[in-house]
Order: C-alpha cells, then sequence, then structure tokens
C-alpha cells in the first residue's frame, strides 16, 4: 500500500495495490502499520459508519466544530466525487478545496484530519461510501456549509439529483469562517 500526500496540508490518500485473476480480486482496504507510520493511530477509531447513495445525489459539506473529528473515507460499491475542505484557521491550506474520485476498482481511501468539510457526490447507480471515524457523534457539535457555495466554488461532476433538507439549508462559507 503507498500512501501520497495531497494539495490539502495533512490531508493523505492511501493507494492499496489490488490483486486480480480470474476468480476477482483481493485488496487490503487499511493497513495499522501503514497509518502509523505517517501518523495515523489506528486504535484512535471509534466508530464505522456507511451510506448508500443514489446516481447525482450530493452529501455535505459537513464537519465538526469543537476538535473536529478525524475520518478514514472509501467507496465500497460504485463510484463518488469527494471533495474536501480546509476549515483550519491555522492551516497554511484554509479555505481551499481538493476533488479526489473514490471508487470499488481502485481502492483509494482518505485520510481526512480534525477541522475539515467533507462532501461527495454519487457517481454511479448506487454509490456505498464507508467512513471510519475517531470520535463517537455528537449532533450540538455538527456545522455544515451549502455544497454550491459560490466563495469555494466547487465543481460537482454532474447534475445535483436529490440534497437533503439539511444541506439545502446549511449555512455560507462565510458565515462559517466569519
Amino acid at each position: 500500500m503507498q500512501v501520497e500526500t495531497t494539495s490539502l496540508a495533512g490531508v493523505l490518500l492511501f493507494v492499496p495495490t489490488p490483486h486480480r485473476d480470474d476468480r476477482g480480486l483481493f485488496t487490503r482496504t487499511f493497513d495499522a502499520e501503514v497509518a502509523a507510520e505517517h501518523g495515523i493511530e489506528a486504535r484512535g477509531f471509534l466508530q464505522d459508519s456507511q451510506s448508500r447513495s443514489r446516481l447525482g445525489v450530493v452529501r455535505g459539506l459537513h464537519g465538526r466544530s469543537g476538535r473536529g473529528e478525524a475520518k478514514l473515507v472509501r467507496c465500497a460499491h460504485g463510484a463518488v466525487w469527494d471533495v474536501l475542505v480546509d476549515a483550519r484557521a491555522d492551516s497554511p491550506t484554509f479555505g481551499r478545496h481538493e476533488a479526489f474520485r473514490l471508487d470499488d476498482n481502485d481502492f483509494h481511501q482518505l485520510y481526512v484530519p480534525p477541522g475539515m468539510l467533507h462532501g461527495f457526490q454519487a457517481l454511479t447507480d448506487f454509490a456505498d461510501v464507508c467512513y471510519r471515524i475517531d470520535r463517537p457523534h455528537d449532533p450540538s457539535e455538527d456545522v455544515a456549509v451549502r455544497f454550491d457555495d459560490p466563495e469555494l466554488g466547487i465543481h460537482w461532476p454532474l447534475p445535483v439529483s436529490v440534497i437533503s433538507h439539511r444541506d439545502s439549508g446549511a449555512g455560507a462559507w462565510a458565515d462559517l469562517v466569519g
């Protein structure tokens, strides 16, 4: 498994090596030793979650206030356009975003450090996204910014088919960081 740095400070992309043959494939989706070599403590992840989305659905942009939360994100079925926005005021990449294609072919996995906003769009008929999170969920710490906030200028590859009431009513980037 290789690990690549990204243009956002602290964000890592884990790139496994799937072994394919006439039976199908096998891949390691996580390796605690590799994570530890890059400063990530595997025992710190307390919760696994999964979402399923239909083609064109956008979920996000979501984050946590307070200490934030770290997470590992991968697409177990289908493909998504995964977007991170750096909302850490003290970060050298504050206010910038980067997008990644996560799918069930390459099995790339993102390490998202605390203080980032996260969202994605389903690129296939159905897409299952798995999250490994380092803190129990506390709804009082939830923060959200509109996926189409013009100040962020995020390009979503497909027309948005469905968005939750919560996400459509999310605030502006300027209100979060203002």
